[in-house]
């Protein structure tokens, strides 16, 4: 799974950078978001693969610190590019005249970078939110890796101040993200109704079809594991859904843009089909 999401996301960056038709802003923000998808699962999954191989499910507690810190900036990037993504969708179709206009590459770049701002200051919060808990004595993580979250509920001392600063910053970063994309995909949805062919309804669906799938797969899978959580303490049943997110999702964002996207599936056959004519000769 770890190699099939890498060589996907990899494969969507190589066809966006080759492919000229493809310099556009929701392609350069489909190979942003396919880059960190590729770190979202390599923050956990080879140390993972480590404790399969050697038998071992240890980790340092630095290296637990980091492992957060990592893994809490990238799930937060999926969420503003995501969001970004949504925003695109929503001026290519409902703004289709001024759509150049507004998303010029110095914007796209500026989002992005925004995104990562925001993201690192989080991240950060985040971790120093776990280091300035107390620990009794030697922690075993019921999980197959470190969140922030397990760290909290086995510290010694008082986490209130850490849940409210936990609960403040995911109710106004990921709420209003999903908010964003919830108000973009209405008007999406409002403007592809009002359009009286059949066939440009087709055509401005399909647009952003691959886009709202992968919306839909993230939030979902994500929204369902803390959720379940808060309804039940079971580990077990928390840390297999949470593959769900951390694993599955980034695995499949490559399948559904190549499955979906017209434009990547003809950049992805005329790359593959040139490397099978060369290889002969070669």
């Amino acid at each position: 799974m770890y190699l099939v999401t890498v060589l996907g996301n990899l494969l969507i960056i190589l066809a966006t950078i080759s492919d000229s038709h493809l310099h556009m802003p929701m392609y350069f923000f489909l190979s942003n978001l396919s880059f960190v998808d590729i770190c979202f699962t390599t923050t956990t999954v080879p140390k993972m693969l480590v404790n399969i191989q050697t038998q071992s499910k240890t980790i340092a507690y630095e290296s637990c610190t980091i492992q957060i810190y990592y893994f809490i900036l990238f799930i937060g990037l999926d969420n503003f590019l995501l969001t970004v993504m949504a925003s695109d969708c929503f001026v290519s179709i409902c703004h289709a005249l001024y759509y150049m206009v507004i998303m010029k590459l110095q914007f796209c770049v500026l989002l992005v970078l925004a995104s990562w701002i925001i993201s690192s200051l989080n991240s950060l919060l985040q971790s120093l939110r776990v280091l300035w808990l107390s620990f009794c004595t030697d922690l075993e993580i019921t999980h197959f890796f470190c969140e922030s979250n397990q760290l909290v509920c086995l510290a010694c001392s008082d986490t209130f101040l850490n849940n409210m600063v936990l609960y403040f910053v995911a109710g106004l970063l990921g709420g209003g993200s999903l908010v964003g994309i919830l108000y973009s995909y209405s008007k999406i949805v409002s403007s592809i109704r009002a359009i009286s062919s059949a066939q440009g309804r087709n055509k401005a669906f399909s647009t952003c079809a691959s886009h709202l799938s992968v919306v839909s797969l993230f939030y979902c899978t994500l929204l369902g594991v803390y959720l379940s959580s808060a309804v039940t303490q079971n580990a077990r049943s928390g840390a297999i859904a949470s593959v769900m997110y951390s694993m599955i999702t980034p695995m499949m964002n490559s399948f559904v843009y190549s499955l979906r996207n017209k434009d990547i599936k003809s950049t992805l056959k005329m790359l593959l089909g040139r490397e099978t004519v060369k290889a002969p000769g070669s």
